[in-house]
């Protein structure tokens, strides 16, 4: 074999007219364009997990704590069950074993993604019963709070929808 026949093969055009150079920078490419679009996705759907108000929140834990110890010396307890054909909600609310009647506020609350979030008001009957409809919700883990409205106590609780049907919240003895 002579060098001019090693020679030819070599310089048979241009670098760009040949097929490695392209393959060897396809990977880079790739994980450029890939970096570029989670970027993208960072940026379109930002986390919501860090407030920037956190001492405030922090203060606020101690009003929370004392709602928690209301629910606990009343004895309060409820049961929620869910028909998810029917998108209804219904519960009952107890004190001590006891139907307890007044006006409720439901939260719910999504994970992790606060525009979800629901709020819901229902008044139970003589039986402390109530039922309302529910709004279109997420398969998701929501945390689920009942208070009454002017937020003299709270019951609270995580509950895995669609695949919970039921969930019973107490008072924690404080």
């Amino acid at each position: 074999m002579n060098t001019t026949t090693l020679n030819s093969a070599r310089d048979d055009g241009p670098w760009y007219t040949h097929r490695w150079p392209w393959l060897l920078m396809l990977g880079p490419g790739v994980v450029v364009a890939a970096g570029g679009y989670m970027s993208y996705l960072a940026y379109k759907n930002q986390d919501a997990l860090v407030v920037g108000d956190y001492y405030k929140q922090g203060k606020a834990i101690n009003q929370d704590l004392r709602r928690d110890k209301e629910a606990s010396r009343l004895g309060l307890a409820v049961e929620l069950a869910v028909d998810v054909a029917d998108a209804r909600l219904s519960g009952r609310l107890l004190s001590h074993g006891q139907p307890l009647q007044g006006a409720l506020q439901l939260h719910l609350a999504h994970a992790t993604q606060p525009e979800k979030d629901i709020q819901l008001f229902v008044k139970t009957d003589a039986d402390g019963r109530f039922s309302l409809n529910l709004p279109p919700l997420a398969p998701s883990r929501w945390q689920v709070t009942l208070s009454d409205t002017a937020n003299q106590w709270r019951l609270e609780g995580p509950w895995q929808y669609p695949k919970v049907a039921t969930l019973q919240l107490a008072a924690d003895k404080l």
